[in-house]
């Protein structure tokens, strides 16, 4: 009791847990940040993960190797299972090539998809997105992982915030599948009787839930890799304008819910599209050059003085 109360009295803390931010192919820069705060002899007490950040947080949770836990990602987004999300968005980038055929080819896609929008929930397989978090992080329980895990989640149709944890006695690939369950993308999944969508809808940034994990001794430490409007890009169309709408209400958050950590890693990675995973090395050495740039930081909170 001495021992805390001297790490209470100097400001200092004695841990810290981690708040795993959601972003899709962003949140790939949480892999290079786990693999820097490794390397400098640090681990998480807890971990609390938001939709990419809760499939990437309990693959670590589950086998606290960082470079495994890379190796096993990268290897796993090569699998035809990763392929079968087959999300089909429209890229401005379509609807500007001049081709007649490119144009052609937009305008059908464009047709398909409003056709799908207004006859069904969701736009994208939702089974394969439940086969991607059993790709990733196996039949685990939250009882058998080595780092305790938190996964947010939204309960639908109610709205209320969820978190998962060992005490919530479900398959942890479920859950996870749950927080990454976009609405309009995926269908809501089912977990313990009740549907749920991804925790971002309410939180892209966990690090309130974190500090309601944390105790008063551990620092909330919070891996921010949301994105921000482009400003070289206006949307053309109802899908770009909600998309827009959608980003800045999340950059707001986002920005909100920073207050509510002791350290905020920010890696580069604001103008890469969610849905784009297809430079993964770069994200994740971007979250490694953020890392490094705030270990001094992290490390002066952390040391008894």
């Amino acid at each position: 009791m001495k021992l805390l109360d001297h790490i209470l009295r100097r400001g200092k803390k004695s841990g810290f847990v981690l708040a795993l931010g959601g972003g899709g192919g962003r949140g790939l820069a949480h892999l290079g940040v786990l693999e820097v705060i490794e390397e400098h002899g640090l681990r998480p007490d807890a971990i609390v993960g938001c939709s990419i950040g809760s499939l990437f947080g309990a693959m670590y949770a589950i086998e606290p190797d960082a470079k495994a836990v890379i190796k096993r990602a990268l290897d796993i987004m090569e699998h035809e299972s990763f392929a079968r999300l087959s999300l089909p968005l429209l890229d401005e980038e379509e609807v500007q090539d001049q081709g007649w055929l490119s144009r052609l080819a937009a305008a059908a896609k464009q047709s398909i998809l409003l056709t799908r929008a207004a006859t069904d929930s969701a736009l994208a397989d939702t089974d394969a997105l439940i086969d991607i978090a059993f790709s990733f992080c196996g039949g685990e329980s939250f009882d058998e992982v080595k780092i305790p895990l938190y996964v947010t989640a939204v309960e639908f149709p109610s709205g209320e915030c969820h978190l998962f944890s060992a005490d919530s006695n479900v398959k942890l690939p479920c859950a996870i599948a749950a927080s990454m369950a976009i609405p309009g993308i995926f269908d809501p999944v089912l977990v313990g009787g009740n549907k749920y969508v991804d925790g971002g809808v309410s939180s892209d940034l966990p690090s309130i839930e974190a500090q309601m994990v944390a105790r008063a001794d551990q620092l909330v430490v919070a891996v921010n890799v949301g994105s921000r409007p482009r400003l070289d890009l206006e949307p053309n169309n109802v899908y770009g304008m909600l998309d827009w709408s959608t980003q800045v209400k999340s950059f707001h958050l986002r920005k909100a819910n920073r207050h509510h950590a002791d350290v905020v890693i920010e890696p580069l990675v604001g103008f890469t599209q969610w849905h784009d995973f297809s430079n993964p090395e770069q994200e994740i050495d971007r979250g490694r050059q953020a890392a490094y740039e705030l270990m001094p930081e992290l490390i002066d909170k952390l040391r008894l003085q």
